[in-house]
């Protein structure tokens, strides 16, 4: 690589969702070069859009409001085909009965929040109140009704014993549109691929390294989560089965639809364009 002049700095979601893509980066050929900054998605998605972070993965919703800032790199997103297993909604009656409903948010993402509204405005006619609370069900459900965690604190919660109902919002989502659902993409700031263009397509070629080892061979991240939230290797195995981090034509067209819903309900104030970054350093 020809720039040195500071660290390329990324941000990495910290749940298991995006271990696939991460779990297998080849850190020594980047030397000291790189910086990693492990937060909540919201937390990313802040400070990506400050500058403090080049590119990481992102939730779709703040790529929505923030677009023209960056370009998203091909091939590699958070996705689901139908169920997901860690967007969960928890509530204590059935789905068409929460239209005036007291739903508890995660204050920790933003793609999935917005997800539940236009799912319970567009396809339930609902208006229910919303309210954010730290992620913890039990706490959560206290006064309300209903409560949506995402991640690992989804996943955990979905272990207890609890007497709620469960709905899976990537599996919801499917029934209701018939597309797959694009929880998280991973984009760059256009400064920095202006800056570093050289740098930037060789951490893309890592990350697909990285995608292409661990979705191929699973088995030392089943194991690594086994030892780091509990669980089975049976559940694991599952889990990371349901899970999709491409970006094709499929995932885009779930995605195009979710920001058009979000703009016909007011969530997002303009439409918005997938922007791609390509490798224009290369010589094919």
């Amino acid at each position: 690589m020809t720039e040195a002049n500071r660290l390329i700095r990324i941000g990495k979601i910290n749940y298991t969702n995006v271990w696939p893509i991460y779990h297998h980066f080849p850190h020594s050929r980047f030397g000291g070069q790189l910086e990693w900054i492990e937060t909540v998605p919201t937390g990313l998605n802040e400070a990506m859009r400050a500058g403090k972070i080049d590119m990481g993965a992102i939730s779709s919703f703040a790529y929505g409001e923030s677009f023209e800032e960056y370009d998203l790199y091909p091939d590699l997103s958070v996705s689901s085909a139908n169920q997901v297993n860690s967007i969960l909604l928890f509530h204590r009656m059935p789905l068409e009965e929460l239209t005036q409903a007291k739903i508890a948010l995660p204050t920790t993402s933003a793609t999935s929040v917005n997800l539940l509204k236009i799912l319970m405005t567009k396809f339930y006619g609902g208006s229910p109140e919303y309210e954010y609370a730290p992620p913890s069900l039990k706490d959560m459900m206290e006064h309300r009704d209903a409560a949506l965690l995402i991640g690992d604190d989804a996943i955990r919660a979905s272990w207890t014993d609890h007497p709620y109902l469960v709905t899976d919002l990537g599996e919801l989502w499917r029934s209701s549109t018939g597309t797959g659902m694009t929880f998280a993409v991973w984009a760059v700031r256009k400064e920095t691929v202006r800056q570093y263009p050289d740098t930037i397509a060789d951490i893309h070629a890592a990350f697909m390294e990285s995608k292409r080892k661990g979705t191929t061979d699973p088995s030392s991240i089943i194991a690594h989560a086994e030892l780091k939230l509990g669980g089975t290797s049976n559940y694991w195995r599952n889990y990371f089965q349901h899970l999709n981090h491409d970006f094709g034509e499929e995932q885009q067209r779930g995605l195009r639809l979710y920001f058009q819903y979000a703009r016909e309900l007011g969530l997002l104030e303009r439409d918005v364009p997938l922007q791609f970054w390509t490798d224009k350093t290369r010589v094919r």
